[in-house]
């Protein structure tokens, strides 16, 4: 089915942009998506999970933060703290809307703050990540040597994927004050995290210490050959969205 455009409150006002990927019929259960820094709800790995998920009967909600994609407001103004709160505001929207999700998925940084977030949602029974940081500081050396322009000016623009941004040094403040280990302590909840052991942007160690701070039940999957975006090979994606849909099967009715 073509997917719904979808208008909610996030968690600083603005109008954010999201999409519901339906199957046939009504839905077995909602998964929400969480993306990458800086990127969008509209990657073609995305894509592919949403169609795997619905070929389960799963739907999948997927948004774009605030100041990102057809999001509104500023990028600048945004961080780590207030994409979790993002994250907690499409949850109320999907319940007083739709249903609330029973699934929670992340990519990146999306996947710290769905780790954050997923606890403080009784209804979800199963949370999956792919390519996570297991803090959110990791995000910081991609800044590079802006890194202290920023802490010493207040902001700066930071070149990311091709596109400027403007980084102020609260966001910095915000990772540097987060324990995304704690939050991942605490879960209980089914933890599936997905990780390539060639990823450039989050090494694969963070996999490992999420792994190991989680409780059972919890199942690692390498991606073997998969870049961190999984955009360099299509069956990548494909191969992760074929995961997922089967892994996420087994927690829902």
């Amino acid at each position: 089915m073509p997917a719904t455009k979808i208008i909610f409150k996030g968690s600083q006002g603005h109008d954010l942009a999201a999409k519901l990927d339906a199957p046939e019929g009504t839905p077995r259960a909602y998964a929400l998506f969480a993306h990458c820094f800086t990127c969008g709800k509209d990657l073609n790995a995305i894509n592919r999970i949403a169609r795997a998920l619905n070929a389960e009967g799963i739907a999948l909600f997927r948004f774009d933060f605030t100041g990102l994609g057809l999001s509104n407001g500023d990028f600048a103004n945004t961080n780590f703290s207030s994409n979790v709160a993002d994250l907690i505001a499409a949850v109320d929207h999907m319940r007083a809307e739709l249903a609330a999700p029973a699934i929670m998925l992340g990519h990146s940084l999306g996947g710290a703050a769905t780790l954050v977030a997923a606890g403080s949602v009784p209804e979800v029974k199963a949370v999956a990540t792919i390519g996570a940081p297991a803090d959110s500081e990791n995000v910081l050396k991609q800044f590079g040597q802006h890194l202290e322009t920023i802490e010493t000016e207040g902001e700066a623009e930071v070149n990311l994927s091709g596109r400027p941004f403007r980084i102020k040094k609260q966001f910095i403040e915000d990772v540097r004050a987060q324990s995304v280990h704690d939050h991942i302590a605490k879960l209980k909840k089914p933890l599936l995290v997905m990780h390539s052991p060639i990823d450039a942007t989050v090494g694969v160690d963070h996999a490992r210490r999420i792994f190991d701070a989680a409780k059972h039940p919890k199942s690692f999957v390498s991606l073997d050959k998969a870049d961190h975006l999984l955009m360099d090979r299509a069956e990548d994606g494909i191969y992760v969205a074929r995961i997922i849909s089967a892994w996420v099967s087994q927690y829902i009715e």
